[in-house]
């Protein structure tokens, strides 16, 4: 049988949570009708708060818990890097769980660790937390006096502290480097087309076509699904060879590499005949052949302020909620004309 949540409690009310954690704990702030059939339903359906979490308002572990969606990505590693050295240097201990893109594998880690194991959150959403616009475990955490900080992928209607990559300055940016080049023909290739940050990608990649006087083409844009990875290269071909581009801007790495090769096999020389560019600067950019320009979104630094943010509020719970925006950087690398 389920366990009774106090969110099941809250639906059947109608009412917020908020209402019917201050009602189980007798808050003066709720009417004593409301506040017995609470308890009475709460009582006749064995409802078991959870004392090890609400009890974390009152005492500190010294631990962070970070839940990273994926890793296999070079930027969710250098965020931990910026995450875990400002912790240690604050005294903390870190415990980084991965949530496989998975919305029940997350929901999991927050319950197990909302034990008393730690004293507050790091959290990139999961592709599935994000496509089910499902986030009641990290609010319900947030009810219980667990304070969470969101970076990178974040919950738009949930209220606490956030850090984000400027993604749709960082396209327009790009967009407008390219143009300076002189290329005409600059198409947006996205692996993230379901999520906030890839569409912010894309909007930015539309307002800078804007900007630059630049006409937006449906046909130069293309969306690439994750069950579609090992095709990558079979994918960019005839989109580079039927639209006659001269420069790609990738959402990711591998398939800013995946559009190196399919370049090659189209005849075309990098950067000569079509440049290059992917967000995130990591291994592959460094490694691959051309050297790849890439926009930085600069993990390390995004993992310190997300600790830091949270160090801050564990400090003091009623500091106010911030949002940290993080300018991107483009690192000019041999995959665009110098």
């Amino acid at each position: 049988m389920k366990k009774l949540t106090i969110k099941d409690i809250a639906k059947k009310f109608n009412v917020s949570i908020s209402t019917v954690s201050k009602a189980l704990n007798d808050s003066y702030e709720i009417s004593e009708s409301t506040k017995e059939k609470i308890q009475k339903y709460a009582k006749e359906n064995n409802y078991k708060p959870n004392f090890n979490a609400i009890s974390l308002k009152n005492r500190s572990t010294k631990t962070i818990g970070v839940i990273l969606p994926t890793m296999l990505n070079y930027f969710f590693a250098q965020v931990f890097k910026g995450i875990e050295k400002t912790a240690i240097a604050s005294g903390y201990k870190v415990i980084t769980t991965i949530s496989n893109e998975s919305l029940t594998k997350e929901n999991e880690i927050v319950e197990m660790l909302s034990n008393g194991t730690i004293d507050g959150f790091i959290v990139s959403l999961s592709k599935e937390t994000e496509l089910e616009n499902d986030y009641s475990h990290l609010q319900d955490t947030i009810d219980n006096g667990i304070p969470i900080v969101m970076f990178d992928r974040v919950a738009q209607n949930i209220e606490c502290d956030k850090v984000i990559t400027d993604d749709y300055s960082g396209a327009i940016d790009t967009v407008k480097f390219l143009y300076k080049k002189g290329h005409k023909k600059i198409a947006f290739a996205t692996t993230m087309s379901n999520l906030h940050i890839g569409q912010q990608r894309l909007e930015g990649y539309k307002k800078g076509l804007e900007n630059v006087g630049l006409e937006f083409r449906p046909e130069l844009v293309l969306e690439i699904h994750e069950k579609d990875y090992k095709k990558y290269e079979s994918l960019f071909i005839p989109f580079i060879k039927d639209n006659e581009i001269d420069a790609i801007i990738t959402t990711g790495e591998s398939a800013a590499v995946a559009s190196m090769k399919a370049s090659l096999k189209n005849g075309y020389e990098i950067p000569k005949d079509i440049a290059v560019i992917a967000f995130s600067n990591g291994i592959l950019a460094r490694h691959s052949s051309p050297k790849m320009t890439t926009i930085s979104q600069h993990g390390e630094i995004m993992g310190e302020k997300a600790a830091s943010i949270l160090i801050e509020k564990l400090k003091n719970k009623d500091k106010e909620k911030v949002t940290e925006v993080i300018k991107t950087d483009l690192v000019i690398r041999d995959s665009t004309r110098r």
